[in-house]
């Protein structure tokens, strides 16, 4: 049976039978959850079984915990993080410049490696991280502390580390934003950024550090203007999801944004069909009412022969966690970020 080329999500802390019905009419292929689906570790277990037992498999259900203010479990029910670029440059002042970016690169593997044993305990397999948009002085505040650097072989090398720590904890990694996000100046979530670089110069730097992490089993779109490529936004723009596909050479599976942001004009189901037509695999849809998840849904229809190869392909890249030691990985932790780890 195909997946349907959706990524749902819910609206409370259980599913209603609304919500079951609709779930198992469409096969959406995954889920996410936000901070209104969360309140303990036995309710957010009990409704990632809602979402696999409405679809009659153990699909995929993701979440943002990137760590700062992107992170929706919070104490008791995780650790409390610093922001990701916080977090790197507290480990990088601690590191001997001679060591390269060894430790660095070890602090966040550990940190995801963490992050993975925390969501996989509540029945959470996948998180929309790593995130390698490079910085830049002029990065929008909105994504700024959440980039690993501005450096091409920094962030790709950290965002290869804390890529692999979700892998070995049996998290699938979502890398993002594709093609890159960092020379943003406007919150997507409220504006179409528009970003006026030169084809030559994106593809050293912003384009290359996706490049490097091309073999990662999912990613994620990002939603501006490229004025130097297309005047579309990238998600439901051919030539942008061409550039992926080709120059980049993400073979993975790609999911939207969330295509309900503002950066994108339209009804949200003409919008799934958009980002499809363009070469999205799978639409992501959040934080709308039954009646536009089901309008998704349709629209977006089941995937394609290829978007299903690449889905269960992401699927067999789930593994059983690599055996970890909690209280050691929190004490080499520890003093790698000399003592400051949480936030």
């Amino acid at each position: 049976m195909r997946f349907g080329a959706t990524i749902l999500d819910a609206e409370s802390l259980r599913l209603t039978a609304e919500e079951i019905a609709l779930f198992r009419d469409v096969n959406p292929f995954g889920f996410i959850l936000f901070a209104r689906n969360i309140d303990t570790a036995d309710q957010i277990r009990a409704l990632c079984d809602d979402f696999r037992n409405a679809v009659g498999r153990d699909c995929p259900i993701t979440i943002d915990q990137e760590g700062g203010r992107v992170q929706r479990l919070r104490p008791p029910l995780a650790r409390q993080w610093l922001p990701p670029l916080d977090h790197v440059e507290r480990a990088a002042a601690q590191a001997n410049p001679s060591d390269a970016l060894g430790p660095v690169a070890r602090a966040m593997y550990l940190r995801y490696r963490l992050i993975a044993d925390e969501l996989l305990a509540l029945g959470i397999d996948s998180n929309c991280a790593p995130m390698v948009d490079l910085a830049a002085d002029e990065t929008h505040a909105f994504l700024k502390n959440r980039c690993y650097g501005s450096d091409v072989e920094a962030v790709a090398t950290i965002g290869r580390a804390a890529a692999q720590g979700l892998l070995d904890g049996g998290v699938l990694p979502v890398l993002k934003h594709m093609p890159g996000h960092g020379r943003s100046t406007l919150d997507s979530h409220l504006s179409l950024p528009h970003v006026d670089t030169d084809l030559a110069t994106l593809q050293a730097t912003d384009f290359e550090a996706f490049c490097r992490l091309n073999d990662l089993p999912m990613g994620m779109t990002a939603h501006l203007v490229y004025e130097d490529i297309d005047p579309v936004p990238a998600t439901i723009s051919p030539v942008m999801m061409n550039l992926i596909r080709d120059q980049i050479g993400f073979d993975g599976l790609i999911m939207t944004d969330d295509i309900s942001m503002k950066a994108l004009k339209g009804a949200p189901a003409d919008l799934a069909r958009a980002s499809l037509d363009a070469g999205c695999d799978v639409a992501l849809y959040c934080n709308g009412p039954l009646a536009d998840r089901a309008a998704v849904a349709q629209a977006a229809g089941d995937m394609t022969e290829a978007a299903q190869i690449r889905a269960e392909r992401a699927l067999a890249a789930r593994q059983k966690p690599v055996e970890l030691d909690i209280d050691a990985a929190e004490e080499e932790l520890s003093a790698l970020m000399g003592g400051l780890v949480y936030g």
